[in-house]
């Protein structure tokens, strides 16, 4: 059989490669929601002559701005729309990294932990060996 040669250094190393790329997807994805909101408020109304944002009708506090709601049309729709098709398999990726990280390093450690026992078992098989009787087998000493 083929022996294993796992160095958890090099493990370590390679999830942590692996974690700075996941929080730079993270940050892309982020991105990607700010601008895509940004161009759906932007691409305004298909309704001609009305602006981005509306008045809204109510009581407002004395020198605070008049609160407006940005108006949407088909184009925000549309954005809005794709972000919630894809918001399942942004997520799945996501936990799909995650499980990836965490897996390899479990499997590493309970690597470890097998190398560890095995060496405490063939320690403990040479310290049962009695010397004494080996000296009488052919080929030993006496």
């Amino acid at each position: 059989m083929t022996a294993w040669d796992i160095k958890p250094q090099g493990v370590q190393g390679q999830l942590k490669v692996t974690g700075t790329h996941a929080g730079d997807l993270e940050k892309a994805l982020t991105a990607l929601v700010t601008t895509m909101s940004e161009a759906a408020t932007a691409a305004g109304t298909a309704v001609p002559g009305t602006d981005a944002a509306q008045p809204v009708q109510g009581p407002v506090p004395v020198g605070a701005a008049p609160l407006s709601t940005p108006t949407l049309g088909p184009v925000a729709s549309g954005l809005s729309q794709y972000l919630e098709l894809r918001q399942g398999y942004l997520k799945s990726m996501s936990e799909r990294i995650q499980s990836a990280v965490l897996g390899a390093a479990k499997a590493t450690n309970e690597y470890m932990a097998g190398d560890l026992d095995a060496a405490k078992h063939a320690q403990d098989a040479a310290k049962a060996v009695r010397l004494d009787l080996l000296k009488d087998a052919p080929g030993g000493n006496k």
